[in-house]
């Protein structure tokens, strides 16, 4: 009685782990500055053209310092930033 009852556990948890959303598993931060534009598009609220400004700017003034610099990026404000911010590192 106790092995059918340990296995219905075991497909049980292994189908909800399964089925949970990807976000879920989507722990890590993603370090802005090193991330390549294919990278910072896994990032929930950046698409194509942010990630290539987000790479331009880090080119062009050099490493973030601050995830508040974010800002400075035509598309990101306050709002983007504070969605952002969770899913972004600088190491």
């Amino acid at each position: 009685m106790i092995k059918p009852l340990y296995r219905h556990l075991t497909v049980l948890l292994l189908a909800l782990l399964l089925s949970a959303p990807l976000t879920l598993w989507a722990t890590v931060p993603v370090n802005i500055n090193s991330a390549s534009i294919a990278q910072l598009q896994e990032i929930k609220g950046i698409g194509e053209k942010t990630a290539e400004k987000i790479v331009a700017y880090r080119e062009q003034h050099g490493a973030f310092t601050s995830v508040d610099q974010l800002c400075q990026i035509q598309g990101i404000g306050p709002k983007s930033l504070e969605k952002i911010a969770p899913q972004v590192c600088l190491q």
